[in-house]
Formats: structure tokens, C-alpha cells, sequence
């Protein structure tokens, strides 16, 4: 079924607004619809200062995932598309970022700067099955050595391309980051609708640790009432250790108003007990601190040394002094360890 454009490309709109709107529709599957988006760069440079790396790479706008707590939802804003929904059901492909990426992998000067696969959707969200966007990224990567190179999922599509990422570890000082928020099977499909099992994103990382590719696991967010027990975070590191992971990196759950539109109706039909609590936590700040993230600090340590998972020499040197700073996922990452 082919689709009209989502917006009127009239001559007012201007930047990702009008390409959005001039985005073609190439397919249509259940209630999510796949547009091409045409992109005039792949590499966006990290301007913050804040972020471990230098570089991101996102080869998707929007995720099917559905996570209900996912931060990312505003990106679908700068579209103008103010329904939540839309960000998971409207998914945009950069299908010119391999060879956008080729051509600037070629003229980079500061090749040698950290580079981020996936900090605000998915790599591997289904989209990936009927695009290939990731795979040919990563063959892009291939024809260079020397990167500093991450790549955040969920997704058990990754082993796909195990034989590229066992390339990559190669070449470069590459590591996947594998997200996982809970063990909780139940509460896991309750959270993130639509990706796979944490049993089997735990299976996914030994293979990939197998293979001699280095994983960490990613506990981000944690979310308070949901997944910040003591019993919850120490099942999970434990289980990552078991998995042959190099290390937990974790970070609390923030809320912009965007993910406020769909988590706070999630947690009042889902966890109604929770919902004053949270409204309390997030009158003022969209961001955690405090005795709370100072508790799940000291927690996240005492688990990773007892499970030989104390990763201080993983983070960058802005953590080790203290400074919050930011997970490959995205979200503000504690500077544990």
C-alpha cells in the first residue's frame, strides 16, 4: 500500500521539516509505515562536550521498539510530529548514509575521534530486516582501521553481521553495547513492547563475547520502582558477568516532556501506585540526583566488584573525575564504578 508524504512540502517548510515531508513512502507493514529520508551527512558531530564520543551515527529516525520510556521521542518533534505514536510508527530510513559515510570516512581529518552507532534509535530495529542500512555501514567501516567505534542495540539482528563485527574488532577499538534494563521476562514486554527477550539479548551477548567482539551491557535507564531493587540490579549484573560481558554501565531514567506523554499514561493503566511518586521525582528536573543517584552509585560499584565487573578504566576520563557524562544509548550515564 503506498502512502501520501506526511506533510505538505510548501515552500514555508524548511530543513528536516521539508525533507520529511518530501521523504517518499516505500513500504507499509501492520501499522508502521517506512519512508526514505534523504540525508545530506552521515557523520553528526557531538557538539556537547558532555558525550564519550565525538561522532554519532544513526541510520533511523524514529524506532518500532516502542519502549515506553524512551528519551528519543522528541526527535520526531523537529519533523513536526507532536504524537508520540509517531515515533514508532513512522519510521524514516537514511537509505544514502553508506555512501554518504564512505565519502566522508575518506575525507576526515580527525579520524581518530571516538564514532557512535545507534545513540537515539536502534541500528537493528526491524526496519533493518528490509533495508540493510547497518550492514552496509559497517562494511564502510571495514575499508579503514584505527576508529574508536560503538554500537548500541537491543536487537538480536546484530548476530546477523557477526562476521563484520568480528572484522571490526579487528580493525578498531570496537565494542557493542547490548541494552537490557531488566530480567524481569514479564515486565521486560510490559517496558519495551517490541524487543526481544532479555534472556535472549543475554544469549546474544556470549555469542558476540565468543566471537571475540567486546560487550558491554547497557542497564539504561533504571527506572525507580521498576528495575532499582537491589535482588533487580544484581540479577542483572550477574547475569551479564555469566554472559562473558566486559561491563554494566548504567544510568537513571530522565523524562522529557515528550517521553512524559507516553510514560506517565503507561504507568498510571500499568503501575498506578508508582504514579505519585514519580511525579514527586520529576516536578522540577527531567534528571535524577541526589542521595537517590548517589545510592544507585554506590550499589552499581559494590555489584560490579563482586561480579569482576569494575569498569572505572571503560569510562572516559570526564566520569573518573565525576562529571556526569553520557552512555552510548544516549541517557545520562552515572559515573560509577
Amino acid at each position: 500500500m503506498w502512502l501520501l508524504p506526511i506533510l505538505p512540502a510548501s515552500p514555508q517548510r524548511t530543513g528536516l521539516v521539508r525533507l520529511a515531508a518530501l521523504s517518499p513512502p516505500v513500504h507499509q507493514r501492520a501499522q508502521v509505515h517506512y519512508y526514505a529520508l534523504p540525508s545530506r551527512s552521515a557523520l553528526n558531530r557531538e557538539a556537547s562536550g558532555r558525550m564519550p564520543f565525538a561522532w554519532t551515527l544513526n541510520p533511523y529516525r524514529g524506532c518500532e521498539f516502542g519502549c515506553k520510556y524512551c528519551y528519543a521521542r522528541y526527535t520526531h518533534e523537529f519533523m513536526e510530529m507532536w504524537e508520540s505514536v509517531d515515533f514508532e510508527r513512522k519510521i524514516y530510513a537514511k537509505v544514502s548514509m553508506p555512501d554518504l559515510l564512505r565519502a566522508e570516512l575518506r575525507q576526515a581529518r580527525d579520524k581518530g575521534l571516538p564514532i557512535a552507532l545507534g545513540t537515539v534509535t536502534d541500528p537493528y530495529q526491524p526496519a533493518e530486516k528490509r533495508f540493510g542500512i547497518t550492514r552496509r555501514v559497517l562494511e564502510a567501516f571495514t575499508s579503514i582501521t584505527g576508529l574508536t567505534l560503538s554500537l548500541t542495540t537491543k536487537s538480536l539482528l546484530i548476530l546477523r553481521d557477526l562476521d563484520l563485527l568480528v572484522r571490526l574488532a579487528q580493525q578498531h577499538r570496537f565494542s557493542v553495547h547490548m541494552t537490557i534494563v531488566t530480567t524481569d521476562e514479564h515486565l521486560a514486554r510490559q517496558l519495551e513492547p517490541k524487543a526481544p527477550p532479555p534472556a535472549r539479548r543475554f544469549e546474544a551477548v556470549a555469542r558476540l563475547t565468543a566471537a571475540g567482539v567486546r560487550v558491554a551491557v547497557n542497564a539504561m535507564p533504571i527506572l525507580p520502582g521498576l528495575t532499582d531493587s537491589r535482588a533487580a540490579l544484581e540479577d542483572l549484573v550477574r547475569r551479564a558477568a555469566a554472559s562473558g560481558a566486559s561491563a554494566v554501565h548504567c544510568n537513571l531514567l530522565f523524562l522529557k516532556p515528550s517521553a512524559m506523554k507516553e510514560f506517565m499514561p503507561f504507568l498510571q493503566r500499568e503501575f498506578p501506585h508508582l504514579v505519585a511518586r514519580y511525579r514527586q521525582l520529576y516536578a522540577r528536573s527531567a534528571y535524577l540526583g541526589g542521595e537517590y543517584r548517589e545510592r544507585i552509585s554506590a550499589l552499581m560499584a559494590e555489584l560490579r566488584k563482586r561480579y569482576g565487573l569494575a569498569n572505572r578504566e571503560n569510562l572516559p576520563a570526564a566520569a573518573a573525575k565525576g562529571t556526569p557524562t553520557y552512555g552510548a544509548a544516549g541517557q545520562l550515564r552515572l559515573p560509577l564504578g
